[in-house]
């Protein structure tokens, strides 16, 4: 990395709700505040190619909106205000990506869920130090944003559950 993370002014965060996505909101919202940056919050809903790009997406435009509201809560906690957008598309990586070109942000900083595999969550690290993004367990929106983003791409994760 070639600046201090505390240089940081121009920070995408993209949401959905889960407890890693907040969590990437709120050190995000650190971030940006120690040099009076900006945190853009992002929801993308995904369109089904069968459907107009523009659709009515009622109940998922209220989910998204619910969502981009517990990030503002998030981001008034830590005294700070975020813009949240809600976009829709047909695919939320390439969304995801088109956002950070477009407002040049820094970095995205994402929260991640790990898939689950046949014998539970475990990192492909094994004799090989850095796994490429294809080996690890995260869904495709992840994959693609770590492969296309013009910018650096930080990933949190919560503990992964205990083994039963």
């Amino acid at each position: 990395m070639d600046r201090n993370p505390t240089q940081l002014k121009e920070i995408l965060v993209p949401v959905d709700g889960s407890e890693a996505s907040l969590e990437a909101v709120a050190l995000a919202c650190t971030l940006a505040k120690r040099n009076k940056g900006k945190v853009y919050a992002v929801y993308v809903i995904e369109v089904a190619r069968s459907l107009p790009l523009d659709a009515e997406m009622g109940p998922e435009t209220e989910e998204g909106e619910r969502i981009l509201e517990k990030a503002e809560e998030v981001a008034r906690a830590e005294d700070f205000e975020l813009e949240g957008e809600l976009l829709q598309a047909r695919d939320a990586g390439h969304a995801i990506v088109d956002e950070a070109i477009e407002r040049g942000v820094e970095v995205i900083i994402m929260g991640v869920e790990p898939e689950p595999s046949e014998g539970g969550y475990e990192w492909p690290t094994e004799g090989k130090p850095h796994p490429v993004a294809s080996e690890l367990p995260l869904g495709h929106v992840a994959r693609y944003v770590i492969q296309y983003a013009p910018c650096e791409v930080w990933l949190i994760r919560r503990p992964l559950p205990e083994a039963s």
